[in-house]
């Protein structure tokens, strides 16, 4: 008989998850997909000026967030209002491999969608395989490479632009 596998709880961040999001997003931070330096105290907060709760999903696991992913609009100019971009995704280092990171992907899309969205884009870096490979298996198709864009840990490494339509 097989096991089957608890299935987090997807809901929009409150404003008193910042504190555990924020611890959330530094002990998943990595070279393998952060273009800013590695967290040092002080820490900011989760939540600032461009990025509110309501712009997040959490995943939660017995009451836990073990991920999360941040969409917004990519720009303020109302040209550009049909469009949202993915700017943070991250899922707890124990849960990696169960789904985490395709379910918040998957609500992404239909919150984006829900909220009168017609294209949602996101970027990535290159050397970022798991990433790119669970973002082409949702549908999203590269539209941009910016060759050698970053220089992270004595290496350069493309911005890639990908998106797809909702």
């Amino acid at each position: 008989m097989s096991e089957t596998r608890p299935q987090p709880v997807l809901r929009t961040a409150r404003p008193e998850d910042d504190e555990e999001l924020a611890r959330l997003d530094r002990s998943t931070w990595s070279p393998l997909h952060a273009v800013v330096p590695r967290p040092r105290p002080p820490y900011p907060p989760f939540f600032d000026e461009r990025h509110a709760p309501e712009d997040v999903l959490v995943a939660e696991l017995d009451g836990r967030a073990v991920g999360y992913i941040r969409v917004v609009p990519p720009t303020r100019l109302a040209c550009n209002a049909h469009v949202r971009q993915i700017q943070g995704l991250a899922v707890a280092d124990e849960v990696r491999g169960l789904g985490v990171g395709r379910a918040l992907v998957r609500a992404a899309v239909e919150d984006a969608r829900r909220r009168g969205a017609r294209r949602i884009t996101l970027r990535v870096l290159g050397h970022n395989t798991p990433a790119r490979a669970l973002y082409a298996s949702e549908g999203f198709v590269v539209e941009g490479v910016l060759p050698g864009e970053f220089h992270i840990d004595g290496r350069y490494a493309d911005d890639v632009l990908m998106g797809r339509a909702l």
